[in-house]
């Protein structure tokens, strides 16, 4: 077993965050610490909340947490902020947002930018939510930054999406158009005390039996007012009935399974670009230059280095 491995099973809140450091950086004995956390899990309720910039997401959050605790239950939180393409750096501002629970013992927050991966979440997101979860939180809250690629990403996360959207901001054609309708297993209406929720409410619902009509399950919908600790039993009623449902129709598991089968080609595909990417650093990128000179094509230099990776194991087979 990794020595992190086996000092998280202890609950040490320092190899906690040393392991997710080591998973962002993707140390030489990530794969051996992952193995060795993953019968550790412990079945912590995986929720996702995502939705548009200024809908409220991180208040949300923050009472949430509060609301969490009071019932006696441990939370990790992932905070997921965009990644800037430029410095490579993230603003990590929902850090500054929940400052309120940074001594709590029974709180853990890591905030995580996207790290320019192809999908909204960095792969790193989900191993840092395997982790908390080996640590043995009841619950953990993975909150994307809302944009692009994040809202669907999510899905292949957590067990429980809410999609917080808020009156006057035309949100909800934005969620239509984004394919996030399929993905939120509820709504949440934050600043329920603006104008506008009647028609919120109703294009809601509206879009619901136009995606939802035949679907065994069709999506609830909750007002919240975080910043006056409005409607968080409700929220939590729902987010409990909804784990109810995944376990009593099966869908838990479908979905579970899924989830596994694309993150095994996920580590697949990324421990395979590595060696890939190792072994044309050392040969100095051999097909640069004919690149350069218009000799190659991308396509060929890309069929070459497939060849070469696939052939020995050809030679072998004979």
């Amino acid at each position: 077993m990794h020595p992190l491995a086996q000092r998280i099973q202890q609950r040490d809140e320092r190899a906690l965050a040393k392991a997710i450091t080591l998973a962002e950086n993707n140390g030489p004995d990530k794969l051996e610490l992952l193995k060795s956390i993953y019968p550790m899990q412990k079945g912590a309720h995986w929720i996702g909340i995502t939705g548009s910039p200024g809908a409220g997401k991180s208040s949300l959050v923050n009472r949430l947490i509060a609301f969490l605790r009071k019932k006696g239950l441990t939370v990790g939180i992932v905070a997921v902020d965009p990644t800037s393409p430029f410095s490579g750096g993230s603003i990590l501002g929902d850090r500054v947002r929940m400052a309120d629970h940074f001594t709590d013992p029974g709180v853990f927050i890591r905030s995580m930018g996207t790290r320019g991966s192809l999908g909204g979440l960095s792969r790193s997101t989900k191993e840092t939510v395997r982790l908390m979860d080996a640590y043995g939180f009841d619950v953990i809250l993975i909150e994307t930054v809302g944009v692009g690629q994040s809202e669907l990403d999510i899905m292949k996360l957590a067990d429980s999406v809410a999609v917080v959207l808020n009156p006057g901001s035309g949100d909800v054609v934005q969620v239509f158009k984004a394919g996030i309708m399929e993905i939120a297993d509820l709504f949440v209406v934050n600043k329920a005390d603006m104008p506008g929720v009647p028609k919120l409410l109703a294009e809601i619902e509206a879009m619901l039996d136009l995606v939802k009509h035949d679907s065994p399950y069709r999506p609830p919908v909750v007002e919240t007012i975080s910043t006056e600790n409005k409607g968080l039993q409700d929220l939590w009623e729902v987010l409990l009935a909804h784990k109810a449902y995944l376990v009593k129709s099966g869908e838990g598991k479908d979905r579970k399974l899924r989830n596994l089968q694309r993150e095994v080609m996920e580590v697949v595909q990324h421990e395979i670009f590595q060696q890939v990417w190792t072994h044309e650093q050392e040969n100095g990128f051999s097909w640069l230059a004919g690149l350069q000179e218009g000799t190659t094509d991308p396509y060929t230099a890309a069929e070459h280095i497939l060849l070469q990776r696939i052939q020995p194991a050809g030679k072998k087979q004979k």
